[in-house]
């Protein structure tokens, strides 16, 4: 993961494409980078909002901070159109959160991803999950909605959350990908929610898409996704190789493999990565080929 550069727009109105502008929240961390951007799509007087943002509450230094002022600059950059649909494409509270104060200013249905209901609360690497987000509509895979001048459908990536959704601008050819694919930095994978295995099947659904563009919800857009994905597609297969020729070696707990296979990480990520180890290791003992007993990992076969 990079530092966030020095300075961004934050509350700006960027123009993307003509259906697409861009509104970043002043939400910088390790996790969110420079901060959660928010699209505004469509150019006449009916748009769509993806992934509204974070509330004005928070602790520093968290994803889910420094909102204030956030449904503001989107309600500028709007303008005298109407918001007819405000999307989600998950519920960490970098994205949802600022679904509602914008629905209780605008009226406008929210709109997206399914809530999600944890079993557990364990662990978790980034930004806590919103527990007040209520849709009032969920999408499923490769549903549409619509204004005057675009077409908005629903593409389930599950992995990173397993309630994630990208969103494709048909008139355009773009992919919003909220934090499924990013160019800065790799998508944290935190079990339980977060799945390796369905990760894996998400990133080859996409690659065997033919979108144009891809605007993530944080950091720059990806001019050549087929590309960058096909790198993460190597990157993660490269990770799972290395956790078993460590394993090859001898057991090993996760605390013992994340020096190791992060030389050089910024200690305030360990915590992190080892949950993307965990979400490896989870994956290969599905496959039969690691073995666990109380917190050590072995290799089986």
């Amino acid at each position: 993961m990079e530092s966030p550069p020095e300075p961004w727009p934050t509350g700006l109105a960027e123009q993307c494409e003509p259906l697409v502008r861009r509104v970043l929240a002043p939400n910088p961390s390790h996790y969110t980078f420079t901060g959660t951007q928010t699209y505004v799509i469509g150019a006449g007087d009916e748009v769509a909002v993806i992934d509204p943002g974070p509330a004005d509450t928070g602790a520093p230094d968290h994803a889910d901070t420094n909102g204030a002022g956030h449904v503001e600059a989107i309600l500028a950059a709007v303008g005298k159109a109407r918001i007819s649909a405000i999307l989600c494409t998950h519920t960490h509270r970098d994205h949802s959160p600022a679904s509602r104060a914008l629905k209780a200013v605008t009226g406008a249905p929210i709109v997206g991803c399914a809530p999600l209901s944890m079993d557990d609360d364990g662990p978790r690497a980034d930004a806590a999950f919103d527990p007040d987000y209520a849709p009032d509509r969920i999408l499923a895979d490769g549903e549409r909605i619509s204004g005057p001048d675009w077409t908005i459908e629903a593409v389930a990536t599950p992995g990173h959350t397993s309630n994630h959704l990208c969103y494709s601008l048909v008139e355009s050819g773009a992919l919003f990908t909220g934090d499924h694919v990013m160019a800065w930095s790799t998508s944290v994978v935190s079990p339980p929610d977060g799945d390796m295995s369905a990760y894996m099947a998400s990133l080859q659904k996409l690659y065997d898409r033919e979108d144009q563009v891809y605007y993530p919800a944080h950091g720059p857009a990806v001019e050549k996704p087929r590309q960058l994905v096909r790198g993460m597609l190597g990157h993660r297969r490269s990770r799972e190789a290395q956790i078993l020729r460590l394993l090859d070696t001898g057991p090993h707990t996760i605390g013992q493999m994340v020096p190791v296979m992060y030389k050089g990480l910024d200690p305030r990520l360990n915590g992190a990565a080892g949950r993307s180890v965990l979400a490896h290791l989870i994956d290969l003992k599905q496959r039969g080929l690691v073995g666990e007993e109380e917190e050590t990992w072995s290799r089986l076969g």
